[in-house]
């Protein structure tokens, strides 16, 4: 099918924030890229989205494509629009984010992606375009996202201890937290329950797992 308009009109890209968290620290998956604009530069996965499919679906396809990695939680962040945020033309990125827990990631580059890596959110590459500020925005929504826990689920294993689920809050927030009251605020909520088993520590002494009661998945937008 073949369009034609009397007046220019934008590209469309979708492009992604891929959280998680390995080695008890906060980390963002990027790709480098392997064409110009921007060669060799490292960048959010993403891409054009196709004149047939939705938004949703072009983000877990680039997502794929590029990176290996699938997401089963994946949520509109924002619309990202000035004039000369590519120098190849005019395009609008709709931007999206993912948490997803470190045992279910498994990464190899693809597509258009020379490489593809995790890398601490304290120590960020230098980024193409402009998802430095996709990023920042990005990570000030999940921490706005985080009173409602369900978020936080999303970035832990099956099963998990209470230290583990209390550091993605520690490390979005970017504080420590009293591990009392933390502890009691989560139990009052009454989403999670003992799975009976415990997991073997060398340093400490064994810590409780638990797990959701109900997985309520926050779906992914079309």
């Amino acid at each position: 099918m073949s369009y034609t308009y009397e007046f220019p009109h934008p590209a469309v890209t979708v492009d992604i924030v891929v959280f998680t968290i390995e080695n008890d620290d906060l980390k963002v998956l990027f790709i480098q890229r392997d064409q110009d604009p921007q060669e060799g530069e490292w960048a959010l996965p993403g891409g054009f989205v196709d004149i047939d499919e939705s938004l949703g679906h072009a983000a877990k396809r680039e997502l794929k494509e590029e990176t290996g990695a699938s997401a089963s939680f994946l949520e509109q962040l924002y619309t990202f629009g000035r004039p000369d945020r590519d120098p190849r033309e005019r395009i609008i990125t709709v931007a999206y984010f993912a948490l997803i827990p470190s045992d279910q990631l498994s990464i190899a580059a693809g597509d258009d992606a020379r490489d593809a890596k995790l890398y601490s959110t304290n120590e960020l590459p230098a980024l193409a375009f402009d998802h430095e500020n996709i990023l920042r925005i990005a990570m000030h929504r999940v921490k706005e996202r985080l009173s409602d826990s369900v978020y936080a689920f999303q970035m832990l294993p099956k099963a998990f201890t209470m230290y583990e689920l209390r550091r993605v809050y520690e490390l979005f927030l970017g504080e420590v937290l009293d591990k009392r009251n933390f502890r009691k605020k989560i139990i009052a909520l009454d989403q999670i329950e003992e799975t009976g088993e415990k997991r073997e520590s060398v340093r400490h002494r064994p810590a409780r797992l638990y797990r959701v009661k109900s997985v309520n998945r926050v779906a992914s937008p079309p």
